[in-house]
């Protein structure tokens, strides 16, 4: 659409930079502990294990924290937590994808529900929005890395699905059940990952404009704000004015 950026996915992430690290770590152990509950304690034997600590390392994570989450996974002491996504309408009709990690869904669900109800969205059902993205592996790494060309090699080779390249680095995607392989391979071709992830990567874009915008802001801020809620997805395309203004 002319006026338009070119969509880039926007992932709503605890950072460094703005969010307290206390916070960041204890959202990071709670995925790592669960990770090693639905598996081997052993990262080379558990993919979902090795890319909650990648993730971990990646945000400068200490090595006893890691080791702490996955001592908690077999002392039992994650038994009642559980993943849960919701999905919903933000302002604009923005498609929006919640994933949840919880010991208490009811709790969880009304939380999640009163979040989209004050600002300007409405809570779906499941598979309401999930049509509407792909779920996918996302690997990335720093421009330094390679140029485009060489990224592209390497992803292919890997057997990744495709690459996007920019001055900030690379983005590799791949399908969801390939992406530890394809990590392993792209690790022999170009070194560690800077991160890895599940993403929700959509099908199809929704401008916003106007008012929409600063209200959907405040959506995707609340929601990540919340301590059960682990990750943020959302399909909204923004104007290069309002990409502009928000990234000052």
């Amino acid at each position: 659409m002319a006026g338009h950026s070119k969509f880039k996915n926007i992932q709503f992430r605890k950072g460094a930079q703005d969010k307290k690290r206390s916070k960041i770590f204890s959202k990071l152990s709670r995925d790592i502990t669960l990770a090693a509950k639905h598996g081997l304690p052993d990262p080379s034997a558990n993919a979902r294990l090795r890319l909650a600590i990648t993730n971990a390392r990646a945000e400068s994570m200490p090595k006893d924290n890691i080791d702490r989450a996955i001592k908690k996974a077999q002392g039992g002491e994650t038994d009642n937590f559980e993943d849960i996504r919701y999905e919903g309408r933000g302002p604009g009709g923005v498609g929006v994808i919640v994933e949840v990690l919880t010991d208490n869904r009811n709790r969880a669900a009304s939380t999640v529900r009163m979040l989209f109800s004050k600002n300007g969205g409405a809570m779906g059902e499941s598979g309401s929005v999930a049509f509407m993205f792909d779920r996918l592996g996302e690997i990335v790494y720093p421009a330094s890395v390679g140029s485009e060309d060489t990224v592209m090699e390497a992803a292919i080779e890997a057997g990744a699905q495709d690459v996007e390249s920019d001055a900030d680095g690379h983005t590799i995607y791949t399908a969801f059940e390939d992406l530890g392989a394809v990590i392993e391979a792209l690790e022999v071709a170009l070194g560690p990952a800077k991160s890895t992830s599940v993403t929700w990567k959509p099908k199809m874009t929704a401008p916003v404009t106007g008012d929409d915008v600063n209200t959907l802001m405040k959506l995707l801020d609340a929601l990540d704000d919340d301590d059960d809620v682990q990750n943020v997805f959302t399909n909204v395309e923004l104007s290069d004015e309002d990409m502009a203004r928000l990234a000052g």
